[in-house]
């Protein structure tokens, strides 16, 4: 299957569009999968990733496939996304921590979706939605961002193109 640079933004414009136009899915995408910071670190990701993954099998699907938004790293937004995805922990998984549950419960790496998530806006919409002002234009680190926001006060916009890991999950 062609997995798009889009990500999460595409797979949700091809079911709207799939839904539209009466067409049957051949395939099945993850989302997301968002815990309370008090529930985290405690297996529940890998609960809900495995319920995922055997209600696709139960619906018959051979794979699921998921735009994966790694955990970790925000803390290096100027890290290009392509070199943190390949950082590996000593025994061969990855570095990132929501990445290394994929991987345990027999999701592979497929590869980066680039353009996963496009959340544009004005400065004072970037304002609000970061809790936080941008003295200037270019390239700016915003709290929890995967990647900075790219800033022109002179057109007063912002756009934040956020990365995404594309993993699949066999159901055989």
């Amino acid at each position: 299957m062609d997995l798009p640079d889009a990500g999460w933004d595409e797979v949700i414009r091809w079911a709207h569009q799939d839904r539209m136009l009466g067409r049957i899915g051949n395939a099945l995408s993850a989302l997301e999968i968002t815990l309370m910071p008090e529930q985290r670190g405690q297996g529940a990701s890998r609960i809900i990733l495995d319920a995922m993954r055997g209600h696709a099998r139960t619906l018959g699907y051979r794979h699921m496939f998921a735009p994966v938004r790694p955990t970790a790293k925000h803390l290096e937004p100027f890290t290009p996304i392509d070199d943190y995805v390949r950082r590996c922990t000593a025994d061969g998984l990855p570095v990132d921590p929501w990445l290394r549950v994929h991987i345990r419960a027999g999701g592979e790496i497929v590869r980066v979706a680039p353009t996963s998530m496009v959340i544009p806006g004005s400065i004072a919409d970037w304002n609000r939605w970061a809790s936080m002002s941008f003295p200037a234009s270019g390239q700016i680190a915003v709290p929890g961002a995967l990647v900075p926001v790219h800033v022109s006060l002179e057109h007063d916009h912002a756009v934040y193109v956020e990365p995404n890991i594309w993993v699949r999950h066999s159901m055989s």
